[in-house]
């Protein structure tokens, strides 16, 4: 059963838990992912580095197939492709991501992402194939 809103979800991911993104919503072929930002996550233009934003659409298009119930075993995957379209820019104080599986294979699967400041702007979209770790 997946948790609502407002609950904990564990990310198990040094690199991401390092720079303050948390799950939110997680079920079968959905998550969202926040990130609060902060000034170091800004570019000399002072609008969101891109490098944050594609962390972000990685995460949420991985973690879009990797949800599993509670007390079974979780998945791992790692990244073959991710291409990212980039739609605006701005500063804020929450990226949003959501990453949907659109189709899954046996050992592959394929998803998208979309990323949004502060709930009203998108800023990206990407799309993912991602191979399961055995």
């Amino acid at each position: 059963m997946a948790a609502g809103r407002g609950e904990a979800y564990s990310l198990d991911n040094p690199a991401l838990e390092s720079i303050g993104v948390r799950i939110t919503r997680w079920r079968d072929d959905y998550v969202e992912l926040e990130l609060p930002l902060a000034a170091n996550m800004l570019n000399r233009s002072r609008v969101v580095h891109g490098g944050t934003i594609c962390t972000l659409l990685d995460a949420a298009t991985g973690y879009a197939g990797l949800y599993s119930a509670p007390g079974e075993d979780p998945r791992h995957a790692v990244t073959l492709s991710l291409t990212s379209n980039f739609l605006s820019n701005g500063t804020g104080g929450l990226l949003t991501a959501k990453g949907m599986v659109d189709r899954r294979g046996r050992s592959i699967f394929f998803s998208r992402a979309e990323v949004w400041l502060d709930g009203e702007l998108l800023v990206a979209t990407g799309v993912a194939t991602m191979k399961y770790l055995k």
